[in-house]
């Protein structure tokens, strides 16, 4: 019978990063980068630049420690407005480099999600060219939300041997008059609040002021509008953007 000590988690740190636009989700990367991590990144945002650009300013010598895949359908305008040219192909393509990247076994590379977001849209584009004639458009929704799930049952699980990091951006919803909810961004309206079920880490990255007062960081306890989370009590609820991810990450294994 197995012991705690034995838990996959003090191997792998997996975790969902969410954040409104450019609150610097995706650049905070560096910090893991310059700890000696590597990256295996699926694209969906064709994205990377602020990585790219802190990268080469803090530490050049390990740019080649970055693999990515850039993933997005193609679009062209119609006068009933833009659609995919020819089949939708980001989301199917997207799992074959997932498939391959899924043998890897290794402690010090990071699988990047960049963003949930964009996959989710990639899910949709594919569920509605594998049945474009549906008559209720809400079979489109339920099948990209259904494979978009799967796809997150699979990275969290023991057999995917690698660290995770899923980035996404944030749904406000009003649950009550005047009161809101922050929940992470999915295809659909359904699956949002279900993902965190398969993380223990949920982490936020925020800007507050303007100008030369911008304070970019990072939060891991539970706002008044997002249920963050953190399996390690000694984490501080706040860490500078800059450093944060590289931190929880030596605090978590």
């Amino acid at each position: 019978m197995p012991t705690l000590d034995e838990h996959q988690s003090s191997d792998y740190t997996k975790l969902i990063y969410i954040g409104d636009s450019s609150t610097g989700k995706t650049g905070s990367l560096v910090s893991l980068l310059e700890a000696g991590y590597k990256f295996k990144i699926l694209d969906m945002d064709n994205g990377l630049d602020s990585l790219i650009n802190y990268a080469k300013k803090q530490c050049s010598d390990k740019l080649r420690n970055v693999e990515y895949e850039t993933y997005r359908d193609i679009y062209k305008s119609t006068r009933a407005g833009p659609i995919i040219k020819g089949s939708p192909k980001a989301f199917t393509d997207a799992l074959d480099k997932l498939t391959e990247w899924g043998q890897i076994e290794d402690p010090q590379t990071i699988f990047v999600l960049d963003s949930l977001s964009a996959f989710g849209r990639a899910a949709f584009e594919w569920s509605k060219g594998m049945n474009p004639t549906a008559k209720d458009g809400r079979n489109w929704y339920f099948t990209a939300q259904q494979a978009v799930e799967s796809v997150l049952a699979m990275i969290t699980g023991a057999e995917f041997k690698m660290n995770v990091i899923v980035i996404s951006h944030v749904s406000y919803k009003e649950v009550t008059e005047g009161s809101h909810k922050g929940h992470v961004n999915a295809i659909g309206s359904a699956l949002g609040p279900v993902i965190p079920r398969y993380f223990n880490t949920l982490i936020l990255a925020e800007t507050s002021g303007a100008g030369k007062n911008t304070r970019r960081k990072i939060k891991t306890m539970p706002t008044g509008i997002i249920d963050l989370k953190i399996p390690n009590p000694e984490i501080e609820a706040e860490l500078p953007l800059e450093t944060g991810l590289a931190t929880i990450f030596e605090k978590l294994r």
